[in-house]
């Protein structure tokens, strides 16, 4: 008998053991986590369909088609799926410009109005400036994403004596492999190729049918698959499409302390740099994430532009994005355990993550992120103001850890309460004032946090003040018109100043 409990014990710490480590397996898969947390996301942000693959060491270890193509007819999204991808369009067209520039047929040290005579620009900017996003402002010094990028179709036609349309199917699109990849003119086009292509949707009163951009410049324009952007990738990792050198150049910040090289973003996350662009039309978004020294590369397609929009991505910091947080925690930072989305009182008994610096990250962009949607749904006010208070009760030195989403979510909050006629909402007023002195002296000229200040001061009924913030906005130097110099225009009209 004692021989057979001592087998039956046995057969039960083994199963137990088995079962224990089958468990823990799961639980640490990333691409199972990965898989949860973007279907979550989906659902949070009311996108209707999405493509996201995963390439690692050369080989897909992720691929996944989430959703819908088209909601009326239930197409699913599939391998074949195509979404335009809006700003992706940079880094192919940047990389023409690296190709003309090692053909000596253009200079990025050129001055832009040696190829554009009739423009307005200073004499001083350059095509490497347009390429940077460094025009605007201080000359080569800051950087504001701007649409002069577009400029740079021209240019880019005038050195290589060809359309820009012919250069980006014999340069890039054919020695790369693509053969779902093209620039899209109009509806005509799409009919005559018979593009299985996502339909466009809008979050309104509910998901409703949106509109396609048409045309394109080297700004955007570019309609293209997860497959066909991943081999786009492995086209420049191999150095098919230009020299190392020239790719050194073109994935390099402009200047220190700069977010941006030549048509891509660059950035540090936990001492990892990180290679990234995003799209965002009206109704599709994107994103490419690269980690050169992991050799992990991220593509997301998705057929509303909410993987886009809430993250402030045009800010540069590709951390306040949820989608690409996700990706690093489960993909490079080995993080299987913190949550993405989480209650804002919740708890941990282990909270060894809890102090770090990705995880404020990750719930200052849930914040974010919930201010942004909060225009839809009235409830997630509250928890984007519960996250905040929880971060700046565990982070009280907010004042070191700021930025101009962290505003951006902060006055977000007071914009909802006023157009939602909710009454005063002044949770945050302390942190806006504050914040806000920190990073005008940092950023004097930008015309964003003039905006969100100018907003925040009218509403208070400061009206010197925001006449300043707003003042700012239509007098700035050498800054090209934008949607927020219209409303800073239109307040300063209104109130005849």
């Amino acid at each position: 008998m004692k021989i057979i409990r001592k087998v039956f014990t046995f057969i039960f710490l083994f199963v137990f053991i088995v079962c224990t480590v089958s468990q823990a397996q799961v639980k640490s898969s990333p691409t199972e986590i990965f898989t949860k947390e973007l279907t979550e996301l989906q659902t949070y942000f009311s996108i209707p369909g999405m493509s996201a693959l995963i390439e690692s060491n050369g080989e897909i270890v992720y691929e996944k088609y989430l959703g819908y193509a088209d909601l009326a007819t239930q197409r699913k999204v599939e391998m074949q799926t195509a979404f335009p991808v809006a700003s992706l369009t940079k880094i192919f067209s940047a990389t023409l410009v690296m190709q003309l520039v090692e053909q000596n047929k253009l200079s990025l040290d050129t001055p832009v109005n040696q190829f554009l005579p009739n423009t307005t620009l200073d004499d001083a900017i350059q095509v490497k400036h347009l390429l940077s996003h460094t025009s605007q402002g201080e000359i080569g010094e800051q950087f504001y994403y701007s649409a002069r990028f577009g400029l740079l179709t021209a240019i880019i036609e005038k050195a290589a004596g060809r359309p820009f349309k012919a250069l980006m199917q014999q340069k890039i699109f054919i020695p790369a492999g693509l053969q779902h990849t093209f620039l899209l003119e109009d509806s005509t086009q799409l009919a005559q190729k018979n593009i299985d292509l996502a339909s466009p949707y809008v979050l309104e009163e509910g998901v409703s049918s949106g509109f396609i951009d048409y045309g394109y410049s080297t700004s955007a324009g570019i309609v293209s698959t997860a497959r066909d952007l991943l081999r786009f990738t492995q086209a420049l990792d191999a150095n098919k499409l230009m020299t190392e050198a020239s790719k050194g150049r073109m994935f390099s910040a402009f200047q220190p302390g700069l977010p941006y090289g030549y048509g891509i973003f660059t950035q540090k996350v936990e001492e990892i740099e990180i290679l990234w662009s995003y799209g965002q039309y009206d109704c599709y978004s994107s994103l490419l994430l690269k980690v050169p020294s992991k050799n992990l590369t991220l593509v997301l397609l998705a057929n509303n532009n909410l993987m886009s929009d809430p993250a402030r991505l045009i800010m540069g910091d590709v951390t306040s994005s949820l989608f690409a947080l996700s990706f690093l925690k489960n993909f490079v930072f080995d993080l299987p355990t913190m949550p993405l989305l989480e209650a804002p009182n919740a708890a941990y008994t282990n909270n060894s993550f809890t102090e770090s610096e990705f995880y404020r990250k990750k719930i200052l962009a849930q914040a974010l992120a919930a201010s942004f949607m909060a225009r839809f749904d009235v409830s997630k006010m509250q928890q984007s103001a519960q996250l905040l208070e929880k971060t700046f009760k565990q982070h009280p030195d907010y004042l070191s850890y700021t930025n101009i989403n962290l505003l951006h979510t902060l006055s977000f909050l007071k914009d909802v309460a006023f157009y939602r006629e909710l009454g005063a909402f002044n949770q945050f007023d302390t942190q806006i004032e504050q914040i806000g002195k920190k990073l005008l002296e940092e950023m004097p000229n930008n015309p964003y946090l003039h905006t969100y200040l100018g907003t925040y001061f009218d509403r208070k009924g400061d009206e010197a003040t925001a006449t300043f913030h707003y003042k700012s906005i239509v007098d700035a130097k050498n800054f090209s018109r934008n949607w927020y110099t219209k409303e800073a225009a239109n307040w300063l009209k209104e109130h005849k100043k």
